[in-house]
């Protein structure tokens, strides 16, 4: 095992898949000359030159449009949208095209691309580039979406959404990039399509989204002090949910907390609540809560966007209710 930061492992994911097949290609806004705007494709242009690495015109249409095209005819494209808060400049696209023609064309077209872009505050760079708008694409069947919180799941899911056949949305939460984590110094795949118990406990458990996976480890253990055992869910992937292993979790300690980043209606963990309520009613001992950004646009002012953002002392506010 060895310690890396969470850009480098996605940047390991993508030169350990290039490396091996010479179909995968990528491209996005300043991510050849310039490395990449978080320097997740920091090298790529040197190794696997301009025909593979390019560059492209401020344009967010033109940077879909050309991984749909190129996946239909047989390239593996890895395509970033340089912040999340631009793919509705794509939307059509996304919703009519990328998520629906392997299903309209009943399986003979293949999809195998990756749109992957970072996501969240913590840049106090207000309100069009701080959003987290995984949960908003949640409701369009066809589309793959995975939020990996450290840099061991970062790069396993980046590898398996490379390969697989169908298009995989990557958010990448800003507030992650210069986090350190361990990986195998072997190659791994970590799954699409399955949730991962983080942490295990018998009092509460936190179901985590992102970087709230974190803020929820480290809570845990400030309850841990007190003699409470809190156990903490990673979703990982949010479409398809692993919704039994978070339902095996709150049949086990009868409370939960569901904890995301964008805004509290209709956020991502929404339907994870809704359908607690539907499938986990009767092993409850309390009401669910849930933890998330409030419904406002991202202020720009740091103490505000604190306010807005989700943040630690919310998830012990609300734990505390329970218990």
């Amino acid at each position: 095992m060895r310690e890396v930061y969470y850009w480098e492992a996605l940047n390991e994911a993508y030169k350990e898949e290039m490396r091996k097949d010479k179909n995968i290609i990528t491209f996005g806004e300043d991510i050849a000359i310039s490395d990449g705007s978080f320097l997740v494709t920091k090298g790529l242009l040197k190794e696997f030159g301009p025909e593979r690495v390019r560059e492209t015109p401020l344009s967010e249409v033109a940077i879909v449009g050309s991984a749909i095209g190129s996946s239909i005819v047989g390239l593996r494209p890895v395509a970033e949208i340089q912040f999340n808060d631009f793919l509705g400049v794509a939307g059509d696209q996304i919703i009519n095209q990328m998520a629906k023609l392997r299903y309209m064309s009943g399986g003979q077209i293949k999809m195998p691309l990756v749109l992957r872009m970072p996501m969240g505050g913590g840049l106090q760079a207000a309100a069009q580039h701080s959003q987290c708008l995984e949960g908003t694409f949640m409701s369009i069947p066809g589309l793959k979406i995975i939020c990996p919180s450290n840099p061991m799941d970062a790069k396993g899911m980046f590898k398996s959404a490379i390969r697989d056949d169908n298009p995989v949305l990557l958010f990448e939460h800003i507030d992650l990039y210069n986090t350190k984590g361990l990986i195998p110094d072997d190659e791994y795949l970590i799954p699409i399509g399955k949730a991962d118990v983080k942490k295990e406990g018998k009092d509460l458990t936190i179901v985590a989204i992102s970087d709230m996976v974190n803020k929820g480890l480290r809570v845990a253990e400030k309850f841990a002090k007190e003699g409470k055992s809190i156990e903490v869910v990673d979703v990982r992937t949010l479409c398809p949910l692993d919704f039994e292993t978070i339902l095996n979790s709150v049949k086990k300690t009868g409370k939960v907390v569901v904890a995301y980043l964008s805004s509290k209606t209709n956020g991502s963990g929404t339907e994870i609540a809704a359908r607690l309520s539907d499938e986990a009613f009767e092993y409850l001992d309390a009401p669910i809560k849930r933890v998330a950004g409030k419904d406002v646009p991202i202020p720009f002012a740091p103490n505000m966007e604190a306010y807005v953002l989700p943040q630690e002392q919310d998830l012990i506010n609300a734990i505390s209710e329970i218990l």
